[in-house]
């Protein structure tokens, strides 16, 4: 059986989702998330988990279903990813609980110990989408310190250096106002004993590790920034320099023209 995780979204209107779920099955509100039992001829089809920070993890649907899944999100959504990031896997009933080889096995059909690795699944894909906006951003930007160590300057101008650094600025900043998702959710305070759950799939997915690469990422675009900041003071006080000379020259012009006179 499938099990598919979608980022399609900065955020979901966690609230207006829930308030429309429950015309379709059995809705369940949690503190950040939402989830949903499908059913088919009276029978459970599968579990959707949504996540209101634009995740959502698919359990026992086709490709087709959850396409379709999707699209009934769209009204949901807050800053649409034009391009959804996506993880699949594969998922069976067994005694203990493992990930291998993309195939997760489940000791129980209890929909909270589904909903603890959906978590870890869930973080998994939005970290992708983090690394893929730092990536995108180092690679635009990577041509601003070979500039400063090949010409000794960056051939920008103030207006150019300015919007450059409003963009590093705002997805440094939106990275850090949402790496809060990268936590342990408060799910487990209440549930203890699912964390190992949660713990297996964020191992699995080596999340810990992409996070402290991703810090240092995000180090790197700061760094880029301080670079801009301080080619745009150099480029204010050359600019306040060169206006103090052309006023002297002038100021000396005129002394000189009076004497003359």
């Amino acid at each position: 059986m499938r099990c598919t995780t979608y980022c399609t979204a900065s955020a979901y209107d966690i609230s207006r989702l829930f308030q429309s779920l429950q015309h379709f099955g059995s809705a369940q509100l949690f503190r950040d998330c939402v989830h949903l039992l499908l059913k088919e001829d009276r029978k459970a089809k599968g579990d959707i988990f949504y996540f209101s920070y634009g995740c959502v993890v698919l359990w026992g649907f086709t490709d087709e279903e959850e396409q379709a899944i999707l699209g009934s999100l769209k009204e949901f959504e807050k800053n649409p990813i034009p391009k959804p990031e996506m993880d699949e896997f594969t998922y069976i009933y067994d005694e203990n609980m493992r990930i291998e080889e993309d195939e997760i096995s489940l000791p129980t059909k209890n929909v909270l110990t589904k909903l603890a690795i959906s978590y870890g699944l869930a973080q998994s894909v939005k970290l992708t989408t983090f690394e893929e906006m730092i990536q995108k951003t180092i690679d635009n930007t990577k041509s601003l310190p070979e500039d400063l160590a090949t010409k000794g300057k960056i051939s920008m101008s103030r207006k150019g250096i300015s919007r450059k650094m409003g963009e590093l600025f705002i997805e440094r900043n939106f990275i850090n106002l949402h790496s809060e998702i990268l936590d342990t959710p408060e799910f487990f305070w209440n549930y203890p004993e699912l964390e190992p759950y949660y713990r297996r799939t964020t191992h699995y997915l080596d999340t810990n590790k992409r996070v402290e690469v991703l810090n240092k990422r995000l180090g790197v675009v700061h760094e880029l920034f301080e670079i801009l900041s301080n080619e745009l003071n150099h480029q204010h006080s050359s600019r306040l320099e060169w206006t103090i000379i052309i006023l002297i020259f002038i100021e000396i012009c005129i002394v000189v023209y009076k004497e003359l006179m």
